[in-house]
């Protein structure tokens, strides 16, 4: 008879077909993968508290007997229970709850319970605690040792988690079975960490006597051991997806066509020294024969829209086509605008894709596109079905944090039938932080315009609350009467663009009545496409004089008139969002000015964080703090906030960490493979997907 597997689940206590079937669900089948599925927090059960000495917000454990409990009748029933230890009393609160848990609740009754304490309507309350009867007579010890919590999944109880890791873990002891360290050995003495397994023991069941306070920072070094494998594994995958882009053969595009040059010649500027220097970066990146992946990083206002037009122009120069993809319609329709007035001239008539293109005008298209038109310019619309380019040499992907690395690839595909891959550029108007770059965009290259045309002033920031409505209002009046424009841009949390259009005309009908005789136009996301143009046109022209907008004008609008911006509910966004909306302002050569109107009982970090707007224009420093604020996927945008799920890593916390990881991974890639396969199957999943291997 076979010896068991050490590895297999089954041989678990309590693992069953049912469980078995929801461990595989969650990526889980080995116990090695069991001792992968770390604790995302920890409890502090070791002592108990007095009720009371509680206050909102504490997570603590307590006791106490029974005074009281019922089932409320309301929209759905609701257990509720009042305990007391003599100190004073708390409201338990369940909202799912068994008849036989009410049993449990009877007078008299002692509880031990764990929670959070919040304020309620009559005291102190816990919703859905944790809790265990306490048998009279009965001496219950609390435990020695701070309570690892685990994500969990409906019918997945925290009990079972720890049963399975203890017997994991009782298996690594035993020397069942082993983790194999895939880490290079340098970087872990260089760093001064602790071998896998300790980590992995420790991370699980911290002893008596550890390290509270690191450990809740998640800074301890047997946390900073599993950080640094993460971080490689996300770094090899994307260096790994890269190189094999670079395996591949690119049209080599070197002739610097007469368009170019007619093209300079009719700007009514001069380029800066940063978009020279950048244009003969990423000129010399197409001219070979691998395809270019480079990042144009760019602040609002440093023109890397002509950085790009530049791009475009010696692909079509050398006979191939170019398609410029962003991810809403008012920004690629901006797009569209400033390449007819530039390409028209030449001869270059660009073709245009939306969603909304369709039927027959969508079959002249894509028509056109598969028939060699030289320029594209377009929406997500660009990757769908039917939709194939002849010969595509450049793709240029604006604002690409909102698409996702695997839907900026999905272009490429497009390209045609030939062997040879399209050049790549991809725009972000939102500053990354160097350390969520290493990692989002690892191997890529990357250029930076950090130099604003010349003429341009900072634009003044101020926070005003909502109580001053009225004076930010003669404000605008005044900014008006003087021939200026101004924006009044309404946020709203919700999704929802009904919501947010209803909230806009609400606000737009309020400011026609205080601000009579000011032309006011309004745009938002359930306006039609030619509306929405239509709006914009007659604000660009002149005609409309404020313009009140949810935050679809966040990128891509360009009014070198408009020179306030005002800000409604501006504690509600992320700094780089309001840097972003703040950057439509400060486009001409006047002084200009963003108002930031916050809601007085926005909190004191809140506040803290409007002033961060208010010292500094420098987007890259707004940026490193909205990432230590709100973290990589608010930073990026929600569509890349999957890629970038750390199960251990904080790219705020561990800047120092990151430093060391392009490298190690680097050097992986070279000298064991094999190695770096295995690291990005453990964390990331298989590495084929990303290897192409």
């Amino acid at each position: 008879m076979p010896a068991a597997n050490p590895q297999d689940l089954q041989g678990l206590r309590g693992v069953g077909p049912r469980l078995l079937e929801t461990l595989n669900q969650r990526g889980i089948s080995s116990v090695s993968d069991l001792l992968f599925h770390l604790p995302f927090r920890y409890e502090d059960r070791t002592r108990l508290r007095p009720i009371g000495g509680l206050y909102p917000g504490a997570q603590v454990l307590i006791q106490g007997e029974v005074e009281h409990s019922a089932i409320v009748r309301g929209r759905r029933p609701m257990l509720v229970v009042v305990i007391a230890d003599g100190t004073g009393r708390i409201t338990l609160r369940f909202f799912h709850f068994r008849n036989a848990q009410r049993q449990q609740f009877s007078t008299g009754s002692a509880v031990r319970c764990f929670g959070e304490v919040r304020a309620g309507y009559r005291g102190l309350e816990m919703i859905h605690p944790s809790y265990q009867r306490i048998v009279e007579g009965r001496d219950e010890p609390v435990p020695d040792r701070l309570t690892p919590v685990y994500p969990s999944t409906e019918g997945l109880a925290q009990a079972t988690w720890i049963k399975l890791t203890d017997q994991a873990l009782a298996r690594l002891q035993a020397g069942e079975i082993g983790l194999e360290e895939l880490v290079p050995s340098e970087l872990l003495r260089n760093l001064k960490l602790p071998s896998l397994t300790e980590a992995v023991r420790y991370i699980h069941r911290p002893p008596a006597n550890a390290d509270v306070e690191a450990l809740v920072e998640r800074r301890h070094p047997a946390q900073q051991r599993l950080a640094v494998e993460e971080l490689l594994a996300h770094n090899l995958s994307m260096q790994w997806l890269h190189q094999r882009q670079r395996r591949q053969s690119a049209p080599v595009l070197d002739h610097a066509a007469d368009l170019e040059g007619q093209f300079l010649a009719a700007l009514p500027f001069t380029l800066t020294g940063a978009q020279q220097r950048v244009v003969g970066e990423i000129h010399s990146d197409l001219g070979r024969g691998h395809p270019m992946q480079r990042l144009l990083q760019g602040d609002v206002g440093s023109g890397k829209t002509v950085v790009a037009a530049m791009a475009v122009l010696r692909a079509v120069g050398n006979g191939w086509q170019a398609a410029i993809m962003a991810p809403t319609e008012l920004l690629a329709e901006q797009h569209l605008r400033s390449f007819q007035v530039w390409l028209e001239p030449l001869g270059i008539e660009p073709v245009w894709l939306s969603g909304k293109v369709k039927g027959k005008a969508r079959q002249a298209v894509l028509e056109r596109i598969a028939g060699g038109d030289p320029v594209v310019i377009g929406t997500h619309a660009l990757m769908q079905e039917g939709v194939q380019f002849r010969k595509l040499g450049l793709a240029v992907v604006d604002e690409q944090h909102r698409f996702g690395v695997h839907q900026r690839l999905a272009l490429l595909d497009k390209a045609s039938a030939s062997d040879e891959q399209a050049h790549q550029l991809i725009m972000t108007a939102t500053p990354i932080p160097r350390t969520l770059a290493m990692t989002a965009y690892a191997g890529l290259e990357t250029s930076v315009i950090d130099e604003l045309p010349p003429g341009r002033k900072p634009v003044t920031t101020v926070a005003i609350s909502t109580e001053r409505r009225g004076e930010v209002v003669e404000r605008v009046a005044a900014a008006c009467g003087e021939g200026r424009q101004a924006y009044w841009v309404c946020t709203l949390i919700e999704e929802s663009d009904a919501i947010q259009a209803q909230a806009a005309e609400e606000v737009a009908g309020a400011l026609r009545e205080s601000l009579d005789g000011v032309r006011i136009g309004l745009v938002h996301g359930r306006l039609k496409p030619a509306e929405k143009q239509q709006v914009m046109q007659d604000f660009a022209g002149g005609d409309i004089e404020l313009l009140v907008a949810t935050t679809v004008i966040e990128v891509g609008v360009d009014v070198p008139n408009a020179s306030l911006m005002i800000i409604e509910n501006a504690e509600r966004l992320g700094l780089a969002q309001l840097h972003q909306l703040r950057g439509r302002v400060g486009r001409g050569s006047q002084q200009a000015s963003c108002v930031l109107l916050f809601d007085p009982s926005a909190g004191q970090l809140a506040r803290e964080r409007l002033n961060i707007l208010r010292q500094t224009t420098d987007g890259f420093r707004i940026a490193e703090k909205d990432l230590e604020l709100r973290g990589p996927g608010e930073v990026l945008g929600t569509r890349q906030t999957g890629q970038l799920q750390f199960r251990v890593a904080d790219l705020a916390r561990d800047q120092d960490l990151l430093e060391r990881i392009p490298p190690a991974a680097a050097h992986m890639l070279e000298t064991d493979r094999g190695r770096a396969r295995k690291l990005v199957d453990r964390w990331i999943g298989p590495a084929e997907r990303f290897a192409g291997v």
